[in-house]
């Protein structure tokens, strides 16, 4: 009997050791990861080029042919997004003319969903809905094709900028009229002290991969 409950105890004693140890590898997993994200988010910002005065004076132009033209920049890039949304169900990315037509195809890819543009009046082809939004220099307008999203998508809208916000909040306005299930907001690069993000309904989880 001594035998039977001092095994029992040793058992117990492994066994709470095991969970522990589990647990502390996990925590040290979470940890090492998001610090290999940051470090790799910092080389990513590290190959935006910045060009002052384009396309007109006083506007600090946010270069990224200079990520895309690296390979292991691109593939690091492709794999922030894609750890940052699977698992999340996506059905559809949506990408927004022109430059969110870079990286969205290829997340969708590896997130196993589709790609619907968005485009600008007089490119889509099919039956359209359109949203009008203003610009600091005027009016403008996106289209997206009537049947391109479902009421049981769930959308990832992308595009390379944040700024002051108006072009996306117009593509959310787009998806929205289709009356999709869920969506969420991602861009490569947010100019954060312009406060775009702030154009946004609160609901709405909107996340940018490099700051400026």
């Amino acid at each position: 009997m001594y035998i039977g409950i001092h095994s029992t105890k040793v058992g117990i004693f492994a066994s709470a050791r095991l969970l522990l140890l589990t647990r502390n590898q996990k925590m040290f997993h979470v940890e090492h990861c998001k610090s290999v994200r940051k470090m790799s988010v910092e080389n990513l910002k590290k190959a935006v080029r910045n060009i002052p005065d384009f396309p007109i004076p006083g506007i600090q132009f946010k270069d990224i042919t200079t990520l895309f033209q690296s390979a292991d920049h691109l593939k690091e890039l492709s794999d922030i997004l894609f750890n940052t949304y699977k698992g999340r169900g996506i059905t559809k990315v949506v990408g927004i003319e022109s430059r969110g037509f870079f990286m969205g195809p290829a997340v969708a890819i590896k997130l196993g969903a589709g790609f619907v543009p968005i485009r600008k009046p007089g490119k889509l082809p099919y039956k359209v809905i359109e949203e009008r939004y203003t610009k600091e220099y005027g009016e403008d307008a996106i289209q997206i094709h009537e049947d391109a999203l479902t009421p049981d998508d769930i959308v990832l809208i992308h595009d390379d900028l944040l700024a002051t916000g108006g072009t996306m909040v117009a593509a959310y306005k787009l998806v929205k009229k289709l009356g999709v299930k869920e969506v969420y907001i991602n861009f490569l690069i947010e100019l954060e002290e312009l406060e775009g993000r702030k154009q946004f309904p609160e609901e709405v989880e909107v996340l940018s991969m490099i700051k400026f």
